[in-house]
């Protein structure tokens, strides 16, 4: 019965009109990669008091229509004690996404957040190999709350745009 009514509705053309959204993620890759402890060897004589910085940003671009590269940037600064700088571990996780039948909104949204979500994991697992093949204790980041952030990021958009009119 419920087979009978969608078919129904596709002959209608009710639920034809409306576009089909399709969402491939295409691949997964490191576009940049980098640890520095600038304080080795001497850091590893020293009582272990760690403080931990963590800065996130993305970016994306369009590669071809339909076709996104996002960038995922992570960099993980540790300091020992508050000013000594233990090692800096940073990583720019990139995706290729093909992504068709979204309005303007929905695109910013999967852009700004739906695409960091699937990224960060991958980013998260990169800082923390490097750390650990730096010869320190793994630095295990918390997960992120990318659909919260893009909203602060788009009301951000929308009162900078309501100042400019």
């Amino acid at each position: 019965m419920a087979e009978e009514n969608q078919n129904t509705q596709g002959a209608n053309g009710a639920a034809d009109q409306q576009p089909q959204v399709q969402f491939t993620l295409q691949r997964i890759y490191v576009k940049d990669l980098s640890f520095e402890s600038p304080k080795a060897p001497a850091v590893f004589q020293s009582q272990w008091n760690p403080h931990v910085n963590l800065d996130l940003n993305t970016r994306h671009s369009e590669l071809q229509e339909g076709v996104h590269e996002v960038v995922l940037s992570l960099s993980a600064t540790v300091t020992n004690g508050e000013d000594d700088v233990t090692f800096i571990a940073e990583v720019q996780q990139a995706g290729i996404f093909a992504i068709s039948g979204l309005d303007e909104a929905g695109m910013r949204h999967t852009l700004g957040a739906f695409c960091p979500n699937i990224l960060f994991p991958y980013a998260r697992e990169a800082i923390d190999n490097l750390v650990l093949r730096g010869s320190f204790p793994p630095l295990m980041l918390s997960p992120v709350n990318f659909d919260a952030l893009f909203a602060q990021a788009e009301q951000r958009r929308v009162a900078e745009a309501a100042e400019k009119n």
